[in-house]
């Protein structure tokens, strides 16, 4: 992907801004990086329907209302990215941690689907 912000249209009509997101895996669960630059706490919005992952925020700059952009080169002010996740997560056990710009989602596995080692016994 190149360097400018990829624009998407929601079922809403409106044009979003699509978060760039970096997912890791490991034998626990997954992890989900998204970069969110100038969403708050108070404007983002994470949650599962059905086996689907949204997260839409919103930019809320920090400047007086009586100013008016001369330039700006981010012009949306919504983020929003959905992602089908697979039935081996546990979506109740969701942790989500937001800080200087960055969400970071914690999904794990379901006890029943994380490995496990299996002891040979030998008579």
């Amino acid at each position: 992907m190149n360097d400018k912000q990829a624009v998407v249209r929601d079922e809403s009509e409106f044009q979003t801004l699509l978060p760039r997101v970096d997912v890791f895996e490991d034998n626990d669960g997954i992890q989900v990086l998204a970069d969110l630059p100038g969403v708050p706490k108070e404007r983002l919005d994470v949650h599962v329907e059905g086996d689907t992952l949204l997260i839409e925020g919103e930019i809320a700059p920090d400047m007086s209302e009586q100013l008016e952009a001369t330039y700006a080169e981010v012009r949306l002010s919504r983020f929003r990215r959905a992602f089908t996740l697979s039935t081996e997560l546990d979506t109740t056990k969701i942790d989500a941690q937001l800080r200087d710009g960055v969400l970071n989602l914690r999904i794990p596995r379901h006890a029943h689907a994380q490995p496990r080692r299996i002891e040979v016994k030998a008579d």
